[in-house]
Order: C-alpha cells, then structure tokens, then sequence
C-alpha cells in the first residue's frame, strides 16, 4: 500500500511540474494579471502537497524508527536480563557454596578454645573463651532416650557429649539412632563395649572393650571416638595408655545425681542439676540415658541458663 501511495504521489507531483513551467514561460506572463494569480496558487498548492508528502514520510520513517528503537531496547533489555540472571545464578552458587563450607563440622575448622583440667574433670578456657560454661555429658547411650535427649538439647541449641555402649549399638534400628545423633552434630565418646569395670580385666580383655567399640563407632558415624569415659569411672594405667593411643582424651566429670533414687524424677532433678553446689565455671556435668533426665533435660538447661551457664561445645575442646 505505501508503494502504490508513494508512485502515485510522483505522477501528481510530475503534472505540477509541467504546469508551473508552462504557466512561467507563458508568452502571456509578462502582462496578465490573471496568469500571475494562477501561478501563486498553483505554487502554494505544490508546496502544501510537498509537505504533506514529507510529513507522511517522515511519519512513516518514524513509526518504523520508534519500532526499530523498542526493537532494539528489546533486544537489549533480553540482553541484560540474560546477564543479570547470569550473575544471579553465579552469585547463588558462590552463597550456596559459602553455606556447605560453613555447615561443616567445627571440630575440623576451629582451633582448640578449651581443655580438660585432670585434677577436677572441668572445662578451662585457653586464653579468652569464655569461661562461664559446663560441659553436658550423657552415658548409657544410645538405649532407650538419648535420641529424644538430643531432639531436646537441639531444640535450645546446647550441646553435649554422648558416651556409648557396644551392647546399645548391636542391632540396626540401634546403630540408626546413633548415627542420627551423630549427625545431629553431637559429639560420640567410648564408654566401653560391654560396661565391665576395667580393673577386673586382663589388659588383653580392657583392649577388646575399648577398641572393638571405636571400630564399630568409625563403622557407623565415619569417626573414631575422641573422648573416653571408663564406667564407673574407674580407669586403669592401661586404659589411660591404651585411650592415649586412640587419640582419646580421658575425663570423668564434677558432678551427677540421676542414678540417686532420690533424684529419679523430673522436678528434682532439674533442682539439684541447676542448684547443686558443685555448679562453678566449668562444670563437667554427668547424666544418663534415663527417661527422668530426658524429662528433665530442658528445665536443666533454662535453669543453667537463667545462672549465667551455657553449654559448651565439645569440638571445641583440645583432644590429643
């Protein structure tokens, strides 16, 4: 349609030509009056129609260059949509990556900030850390309680040392549980294979128990235990040599009550656990995998709070 208008317009503008040469060089020019008053007609006439046509080119030039520019603004806006959700993408791996790097276990990735003191089993602070804590520890693990124990102790962000027992990680469902509490991020110590007591047995019989549970332990979690705790807490010179060897650090604790009649129920135990009077800076605090101390757990650990205590993080603690 803009061709047949555009031809058309060039036949049009042809006629006038011819027409306003003829009337210029008219013989009558010179001396008519009337022929002067065609020829400014017929120009002014020429000339709107010139402009008109112009105006439509150029509006039609317009139209096309707006077009072309959106076009082009198109293109480029896509272009720097692409790049920006490049960077997008690129930037959100980077976080991603930042994120699994931060989520790996601290033990790996942070120097020691506390250690055991062997005269009294408590937590000392290396240079500045703070010294205002205690250490959670929990035997007997992983029978009946201890992953509801953990469940607890995530829930208020303490953390804790569990110590385990061979004969509680025979069975599938049980080495489950351990490795769940385990990847809770708390800390797995060696309590022996089978709960003897050490001094009753042959160095021979005091090796079976405490390295057939590392080995089945590192089977399980993909870790040996780093910390030890001989039941009742009675270690043998062998034992202490033998644990050394494993790179285990040995502790018994300052205090517990769970295993006391007395105590073997929620409301006092979370009384003599937050009010005992061996509570200090430090403290290494024993319980067990016992369904009062799982009652318990949560209202020891607002009490220790509400005191001024929180609970230290076992990876932090210097290991051999």
């Amino acid at each position: 349609m803009n061709k047949a208008r555009l031809l058309v317009n060039r036949l049009i503008v042809g006629h006038l030509t011819l027409l306003l040469t003829n009337l210029f060089y008219n013989k009558h020019i010179a001396c008519g009056v009337t022929n002067l008053k065609k020829i400014w007609i017929v120009t002014v006439l020429f000339c709107m129609f010139l402009t008109g046509c112009n105006g439509e080119t150029a509006s039609t030039e317009n139209r096309n260059g707006e077009k072309t520019e959106k076009q082009e603004a198109g293109n480029e806006n896509g272009s720097s949509e692409e790049k920006i959700k490049g960077q997008f993408d690129n930037n959100g791996s980077k976080e991603r990556q930042e994120e699994n790097k931060q989520a790996r276990p601290a033990m790996k990735n942070e120097r020691p900030k506390y250690r055991i003191n062997p005269a009294n089993w408590s937590v000392h602070p290396i240079e500045s850390a703070d010294a205002q804590v205690v250490l959670l520890t929990f035997d007997d693990a992983p029978h009946e309680y201890s992953l509801t124990i953990a469940n607890t102790l995530k829930q208020h962000g303490a953390k804790a040392i569990f110590f385990v027992n061979g004969h509680f990680i025979d069975t599938e469902p049980e080495k489950a549980v351990l490795k769940k509490i385990h990847e809770m991020g708390f800390a797995i110590g060696n309590h022996t294979y089978s709960h003897a007591t050490l001094k009753g047995l042959s160095e021979d019989e005091q090796a079976a128990e405490i390295v057939k549970l590392n080995d089945a332990v590192e089977a399980i979690t993909g870790e040996r235990p780093k910390f030890f705790r001989a039941p009742f807490g009675m270690n043998t010179d062998f034992s202490k040599r033998l644990a050394a060897k494993e790179n285990m650090l040995v502790m018994n604790w300052t205090y517990g009550y769970d295993w006391e009649k007395e105590y073997q129920n929620k409301a006092a135990l979370v009384d003599i656990m937050v009010n005992s009077p061996y509570l200090n800076s430090g403290a290494n605090l024993l319980m067990h995998d016992r369904k009062w101390t799982s009652d318990a757990i949560s209202g020891i650990i607002k009490g220790l709070k509400r005191r001024g205590f929180e609970t230290v993080d076992p990876a932090l603690i210097e290991t051999p």
